[in-house]
């Protein structure tokens, strides 16, 4: 599992992805995750807007990144 710090209270599920280079644009952002293959915490997640907070587990295609 990859650790990633991030610098103020939460981030925004989308924000996140591209971050961490798990999508490219804010469209394939979106793509994934209405398509139902993002997880955070274990379970799917569907709201771009979904706020992670330190500690939260977000995993895509077996790619497991936790926020810290």
């Amino acid at each position: 599992m990859i650790e990633k710090y991030i610098d103020s209270e939460y981030i925004k599920l989308d924000q996140f992805l591209k971050l961490v280079d798990l999508a490219s644009t804010g469209g394939h952002a979106k793509f994934l995750i209405q398509e139902g293959v993002v997880k955070v915490n274990g379970e799917v997640e569907t709201r771009r807007g979904k706020k992670l907070r330190s500690g939260d587990i977000v995993e895509v295609e077996g790619n497991k990144i936790k926020v810290v």
